[in-house]
């Protein structure tokens, strides 16, 4: 867990990270390099969970071994079930990382919600739910282990 102050805002503890999979940690279902090492470092300090439709049935075999809760959507209404996620599990504290149109109202619910582009491109409705657009998922995992960044760029 950390806290930062950020000038013009309130000050953010963030102990969770919800990450959306497939777009986000993954792209066509397969884990972009890197990224497990990083999730290792970081379930060090934070509560990793991925939250996911699983479009390519490959998130849990993609993830073996790693300290992180994984939630396996249903086909329907999945912006509802991530932002029920974040509400009854997490319920404050949180950094909520994703691209889909499914995870617009969890990057709106959560204390700093990241938005990112990569291959598949972001939906604008979670564009402007996000707080953050980070180009690749090494740079938005890279600001919690550099919180000045997250400093520089969200203060008012």
């Amino acid at each position: 867990m950390f806290t930062i102050s950020i000038p013009g805002r309130e000050k953010v503890s963030i102990e969770h990270i919800i990450l959306d999979y497939n777009g986000t940690l993954a792209i066509d279902g397969k884990m972009i390099d890197g990224v497990k090492e990083k999730l290792v470092q970081l379930s060090q300090s934070f509560h990793i969970h991925v939250i996911t439709a699983d479009t390519f049935g490959a998130c849990g075999e993609q993830l073996q071994g790693l300290n992180c809760s994984i939630q396996i959507l249903e086909a329907d209404n999945q912006s509802k079930q991530k932002e029920s996620y974040l509400k009854e599990v997490c319920k404050k504290n949180i950094i909520a990382i994703g691209n889909g149109a499914n995870d617009s109202l969890m990057l709106k619910c959560a204390d700093i919600g990241i938005a990112l582009i990569q291959q598949e491109g972001v939906a604008i409705e979670t564009l402007l739910s996000s707080d953050i657009v980070c180009n690749h998922i090494h740079d938005a995992l890279d600001l919690m282990t550099n919180p000045k960044r997250l400093i520089a760029t969200m203060r008012v």
